[in-house]
């Protein structure tokens, strides 16, 4: 996420000293730290078992604090980009000790060189301890109990010490418990506290325009376009904008290799037209070192057309995640020539297949999902492309959560300008098309968003 969300730090109590701690040693709880604070889903489930006072090193305590508090108002991982932004703020409200900030940026660097491997081991672990917490805590309270010979009292404190854990994978929103703390997170957007968590496309004016302000976590996108209209352009242009942001991008590639996919970038990131990067290459370099200065990762994985299947994406995200790496964003050029895991004679099924496991992939990683899709013959003549005129198989549209169409005319392409075409949202409005501007020498898909067409 931008590092610009901050969000308040608002412990209701104190619980980064005393009680017990951890009976881990200090490199495995540096782990589930590492885990708590970057990776969603152990997030979400840890959440209810892990308490600051745990952490025996009093800045992971102070670490552990600003985590849960987040994970709590949010509902997600604040992760790598954010987290400076959430100690600034706590520093700035003298959350933590002055005597105790140096110690407590060591920490979270230290955090950042942690792998994130084997997070359900760690997650057993951690049920394990607070389970022993809490039957060791009940016991102590029902002997009070058995001096008042209430059995009853006795009997629910130990019930509940037993489920400690039972409920960690639940994933439960209780609208009406949830409700005030929806109204905070509104009241705090537009006091400018914290921003929506969309991942930005890089055109602040098409992000007004998008749900989460960009594209949305948990969310598959779908740019829709006919051959050679752009849609690769287009999707190295968001994945790029987004790196540049600081989030960490991943691009999958099947139809362009590597390097073609590279030169691409260079020549958006560095503004030259592609044909001319040779021309001086130093002073292409020199600009992409100064754009990578405070860019989030980048990877290109290239695969044969028809190769990739979402195990294999799932595998990739997986080896990173062990070399401490999590994906905001992947981009998949294109979701039409991946293999589904498995094949029938049916098209639209190997259809429907792909995209369903690519939409359960970014649940699963919390990431935003970008990819593209064809039109079919009428569309690529029509004016306008709409939501029929997807090739093939009418479930990519109701699968995806935010379709785009490309559209341009022959005189709109002599004339540098497209129409980009909300074709279906899921959570916005849709039916409307922005006339942009491009630069497609520049590998600038979209250079300007001038308005609505």
């Amino acid at each position: 996420m931008s590092a610009a969300a901050a969000a308040q730090v608002e412990p209701e109590e104190d619980e980064t000293e005393g009680g017990p701690a951890f009976e881990f040693d200090d490199a495995f709880q540096r782990k589930v730290l590492a885990l708590l604070m970057r990776e969603p889903n152990f997030a979400l489930k840890a959440r209810d078992l892990i308490k600051p006072g745990y952490f025996t090193e009093a800045a992971n305590s102070v670490l552990a604090q600003i985590s849960l508090t987040y994970i709590e108002q949010y509902r997600g991982a604040p992760g790598v980009s954010l987290f400076p932004a959430l100690l600034k703020d706590a520093i700035a409200k003298k959350k933590i000790r002055s005597d105790m900030i140096d110690e407590v940026k060591d920490a979270f660097r230290a955090i950042l060189k942690t792998d994130l491997s084997g997070p359900d081991y760690v997650l057993d672990k951690v049920i394990e301890f607070a389970k022993h917490q809490a039957i060791q805590n009940a016991m102590v309270d029902a002997i009070g109990a058995l001096g008042k010979h209430d059995f009853s009292t006795i009997e629910k404190l130990l019930s509940s010490a037993f489920r400690v854990g039972a409920i960690v994978d639940r994933g439960e929103y209780d609208f009406w418990e949830e409700s005030a703390n929806r109204t905070q997170i509104r009241e705090d957007f537009n006091a400018g506290k914290i921003v929506a968590n969309g991942i930005t496309t890089g055109l602040p004016s098409l992000d007004a325009y998008l749900h989460h302000n960009g594209w949305g976590r948990k969310e598959l996108s779908l740019i829709m376009g006919a051959a050679k209209e752009g849609k690769s352009a287009l999707l190295i242009q968001f994945g790029m904008a987004a790196s540049l942001a600081g989030y960490n991008v991943i691009h999958f590639t099947l139809e362009n290799s590597a390097q073609i996919t590279a030169d691409r970038i260079d020549a958006n990131v560095t503004e030259t037209a592609i044909r001319k990067l040779k021309d001086d290459p130093q002073t292409v370099q020199a600009k992409l070192d100064k754009a990578r200065a405070k860019a989030g990762h980048f990877k290109i994985r290239e695969y044969a057309t028809g190769t990739l299947r979402p195990s294999e994406i799932r595998r990739v995200l997986e080896d990173y995640r062990q070399d401490g790496i999590i994906f905001d964003m992947i981009v998949v050029d294109y979701a039409d020539i991946m293999m589904p895991e498995r094949w029938t004679d049916s098209n639209v099924d190997n259809s429907k297949s792909i995209y369903v496991d690519l939409r359960s992939i970014s649940f699963d990683y919390d990431a935003a999902v970008l990819t593209a899709t064809q039109t079919n013959r009428d569309g690529a003549k029509a004016h306008t492309a709409k939501a029929t005129d997807v090739a093939e198989d009418f479930n990519r549209i109701r699968i995806a959560d935010i379709v785009l169409g490309i559209n341009t005319t022959e005189q709109e392409r002599i004339d540098g300008k497209a129409r980009l075409h909300f074709v279906a949202a899921r959570n916005s409005e849709d039916g409307f098309s922005l006339e942009v501007n491009q630069e497609r020498d520049k590998m600038k898909f979209i250079s300007k968003v001038i308005g609505r067409a």
